[in-house]
């Protein structure tokens, strides 16, 4: 049986995009296995298109708990909305000037860019959420991504590099998905959390949705499969 990671992506903002396009850059109301899987890579310092690495962690499993915070007297509050920012890449800068003329984004030949430097986008956060993210590793990888991730290569960040995670992002290499879960509602419970919702791998009883969030292959020309999985609310048993 594969041991599984317990991961907790807790930050003020996160943002998990899956469909962006354009100047939108929407965000998952939860994290996407490209998302975690490129989170794995940042702490290993592997660049490039990882296609051998990749292709072991494609069909197995990973499962998220979604907790909310509590108020001074245990109740549940309520999820924030999506935060938008309103954000302008390469503005205010002169073209005449060398330097920075480096900063006005370009075409990929170096030219100016169909329309002028200055490009406005609208950019989603998820706010004050934390997710338990429990993750099937390939048999005989678990330790040495362990050790990646107590002592990362490069900076972890939770879909956008100013999302910054405020506590430790690894909680421990378990035994089975269970035991991993379990582990992740008692740190939960100790942050004062509850339950929000739950997103299990395949088709259950539930809202089902398709999403394309197996990685491929990274680098450059990034390539994904989809993947279905269940969104449920927390049953009468669940904590929250």
């Amino acid at each position: 049986m594969n041991p599984y990671l317990l991961l907790w992506l807790e930050a003020p903002l996160q943002a998990w995009g899956h469909d962006s396009k354009f100047g939108r850059r929407d965000s998952l109301d939860f994290p996407t296995k490209s998302g975690v899987l490129g989170l794995i890579c940042c702490a290993r310092g592997a660049g490039g298109d990882e296609r051998d690495w990749l292709s072991g962690w494609a069909g197995l499993d990973m499962q998220v708990e979604a907790f909310v915070p509590r108020d001074a007297k245990g109740t549940p509050l309520p999820r924030l909305p999506l935060l938008r920012d309103f954000h302008m890449v390469g503005s205010g800068y002169d073209d005449a000037d060398p330097w920075q003329n480096l900063l006005i984004p370009k075409t990929s030949e170096g030219k100016k860019a169909v329309g002028g430097g200055t490009k406005m986008t609208y950019r989603y956060y998820l706010q004050d959420m934390a997710f338990a993210v429990v993750i099937e590793a390939p048999i005989g990888q678990a330790d040495a991504i362990v050790e990646s991730l107590k002592a990362p290569v490069w900076d972890l960040y939770l879909g956008r590099k100013n999302c910054v995670p405020t506590e430790l992002v690894f909680q421990g290499l378990h035994a089975s998905a269970e035991e991993a879960l379990a582990a992740g509602r008692a740190l939960a419970d100790a942050k004062h959390r509850a339950l929000a919702f739950v997103v299990r791998q395949g088709e259950h009883d539930g809202e089902v949705l398709t999403l394309n969030d197996v990685p491929v292959q990274f680098g450059p020309d990034k390539r994904y499969r989809d993947r279905r999985v269940t969104v449920l609310k927390p049953g009468p048993d669940d904590d929250g």
